[in-house]
């Protein structure tokens, strides 16, 4: 039977074996470039921490246990507001005083990392059954560099907090604890160490880990009560006089406070009213969000449910600061919508609320800023209260209805992959989606172009001037130096001196925006044609301004440009450039503005089915070389660098993505002639 099973193996099953040996290699190698990837990142954040003055770095832990921190002094914990934690986190830190001292840099960082790497293995184990061989290997990894790329994990480690390791009990206590005593153990300590944290009792109670549920509470009635009986006066402080650490810390309404508490108090509510619609919100977001864990750990989705439940303990606590978050991340585990297009929205919004500042998320309006202020406080009501996660038993949990591709173009060159990621979609991508990646791909790019300026101090200032007397030079030399000779020409006209201010001020974004808007409507097959072509032109106009800055027209002393925008400039000033600290003033060469607007031009003219509808467009990068001509911003060579970046970006498109077909762009209404498709399918858009 042996031998049958296992060494008299068909021809075919060995053919198999061998077939898959290629896939498997190439998860092994993804595998191990995914860990590579997550040691960058912990070394990186290693290094920030470690090479900051000590003054700047562990500025939490110094506090606690520096030479002059709380723990040494005789007296209450509470005497300031420094120390945030519970008694009995005072009461465990004490006798770690003098060795936290001595490791106060790599000590205390290289554990929390190993906190932190701990953390993502058990929560990459612990995602709901099945899980594809792909995800087992490759969700650990990711699961370890997104926590080292989080707010949260980057803010402990450099304040030295301790925030990593209640969330590590909770997970140890669900998924690694032999034992409802253990499990409970675990979590009744870091609801000690966290108070809120002991709605997790209710969740092991509702879901018949009923001894967990009691060894939780007594746990944490113990230890409560060990720290009271060995501290009685920073016991009452902390449980009586300020209700539960509220009031401790930095002042409630900073936008570092992510709870419900903190943003009652930012809407400009106070006293008996704040404290009481505290109450009865904080209460129905409980209520709501045990139902739903209940409901998500008894679907077998274990970890959604801690992670909702996290999610509303962020919520009701009084203080929820930028390390003590984690739980929102945890949520990106949950699967939202039926359709693949629409899969990736939660976990990408999670990850990008959770990893990137709110300003790069929501535009400086200021009707945005209750939104921009409260980010991660909204996703974690949303996780709590509100997101539909799908439960395992749905048709569409492991296989959504799937999105309709084009079929691909060749390239040019056989030997040049296309990439996957670009392939034309039949139908609309999910705005939400492309709205999101299209405000965070935008402020990434002024974080780059502002990082690359040359005008920052003095021997920048001059490199770009001396860039800028090489382009004028060259087009002296070209007879195409017309800059100064049509700035004073309609500076003298007033009505056309407006019209190009405007012009210049008002549709750099505006019509780009446009374009992509009714591609996206219109056009879903062309969009994301159009929109590599635009995403490659302006990284390379990225290396551009990095490797060439170059002073404008209106920045080049002695020349005689009168800037019509922007105002007179004080060349006795070092930073004359007055916008420098807003934005790069010296990313000059390519022309963006040119760029874009050719950009524009080229698709409408490509695209549009009228010949006036072409020429309309046409008629835009025409309007923008002469607005930025005629208002001192920019050369005639940079709107030529324009050209050629935008040309560069088609090109690249075309070698990575294929040509555009016609064929494709109109397979879309085709569909509607094909046969009719499963229910599944037929679920409306």
């Amino acid at each position: 039977m042996a031998n049958a099973e296992h060494g008299g193996r068909p021809a075919e099953a060995l053919g198999t074996t061998v077939a898959d040996g290629g896939p498997r290699a190439r998860l092994r190698v993804a595998r191990l470039g995914l860990w590579l990837l997550a040691a960058v990142l912990a070394a990186r954040q290693v290094a920030a921490v470690l090479t900051t003055p000590s003054g700047e770095r562990l500025t939490a832990l110094g506090t606690w246990v520096g030479p002059e921190g709380v723990l040494h002094v005789s007296g209450s914990l509470y005497d300031s507001t420094r120390f945030t934690g519970t008694p009995f986190s005072g009461l465990v830190l004490k006798p770690l005083t003098r060795p936290a001292e001595e490791a106060l840099g790599w000590g205390w960082t290289f554990g929390t990392l190993l906190l932190v790497v701990a953390l993502g293995v058990i929560a990459a184990r612990a995602l709901p059954q099945p899980v594809g061989r792909r995800t087992a290997l490759l969700a650990a990894p990711v699961a370890v560099s997104l926590l080292m790329l989080s707010l949260p994990v980057r803010s402990t480690l450099w304040l030295g907090q301790t925030s990593v390791i209640p969330v590590l009990l909770v997970l140890l206590g669900c998924f690694a604890a032999h034992g409802q005593r253990v499990s409970g153990a675990l979590i009744g300590v870091a609801a000690a160490l966290q108070p809120t944290l002991l709605l997790f009792a209710p969740l092991l109670w509702f879901t018949g880990r009923r001894r967990a549920a009691a060894a939780t509470g007594v746990t944490f009635a113990a230890t409560t009560a060990l720290a009271w009986a060995a501290m009685p006066r920073d016991s009452a402080t902390y449980w009586v006089h300020h209700l539960a650490g509220t009031g401790l810390g930095g002042p409630a309404d900073d936008r570092a406070n992510q709870s419900l508490h903190g943003a009652l108090l930012r809407l400009g509510l106070e006293g008996p009213l704040e404290i009481v619609l505290f109450l009865l919100l904080g209460a129905a977001v409980v209520t709501l969000a045990l139902r739903r864990a209940v409901r998500y750990a008894h679907d077998g989705q274990l970890l959604l449910a801690v992670a909702v439940t996290g999610c509303a303990a962020i919520v009701v606590a009084p203080t929820a600061w930028q390390h003590q978050l984690l739980w929102v991340l945890l949520a990106a585990v949950g699967r939202v919508g039926k359709r693949a297009r629409d899969r990736l929205v939660w976990p990408v919004a999670v990850v990008l609320a959770m990893t990137l500042p709110a300003k790069m998320m929501l535009p400086n309006m200021t009707f945005l800023y209750p939104v921009r202020d409260n980010v991660v406080l909204l996703a974690a009501l949303a996780a709590a209260t509100a997101v539909p996660f799908l439960s395992r038993g749905s048709q569409y949990f492991r296989t959504p209805i799937p999105t309709r591709y084009a079929d691909p173009v060749p390239a040019r060159f056989s030997f040049v992959p296309l990439l996957p990621f670009l392939r034309r979609v039949l139908i609309r991508p999910n705005l939400l989606l492309e709205l999101l990646l299209i405000r965070v791909t935008y402020a990434a790019y002024a974080k780059v172009r502002l990082a690359a300026t040359g005008g920052s101090n003095s021997a920048g200032r001059e490199r770009a001037e001396e860039h800028g007397q090489q382009i004028l030079d060259l087009e002296r030399l070209l007879h195409i130096d017309i800059e100064h000779t049509v700035n004073h020409a309609v500076v003298k006209i007033g009505w056309l001196r407006n019209f190009f201010d405007f012009y210049y001020t008002s549709f750099h974004f505006i019509v780009p925006l446009t374009v992509l808007g009714l591609l996206l409507w219109r056009r879903p097959v062309d969009y994301r044609w159009a929109r590599s072509a635009l995403g490659f032109a302006t990284i390379l106009a990225l290396v551009g301004f990095w490797l060439y800055p170059l002073a404008p027209p209106r920045l080049m002393p002695g020349f005689g440009i009168i800037d019509t925008v922007h105002g007179v400039q004080d060349f006795s000033q070092p930073d004359y450039g007055t916008l420098t600290h807003l934005t790069n003033q010296y990313a000059a060469m390519p022309s963006l503005h040119f760029g874009w607007s050719l950009w524009c031009g080229l698709v409408i003219a490509i695209i549009a089915p009228k010949l006036w509808m072409k020429a309309l467009g046409l008629l835009h990068p025409l309007f923008t070389a002469a607005a930025i001509v005629a208002t001192g911003n920019h050369w005639i060579l940079d709107a030529a660098g324009g050209a050629l970046v935008v040309g560069a970006g088609f090109g690249l498109t075309y070698l990575l993505q294929g040509p555009r077909a016609r064929t494709a762009v109109e397979a879309a209404p085709e569909l509607s002639s094909a046969p009719a498709a499963p229910a599944r399918d037929r679920t409306p858009s």
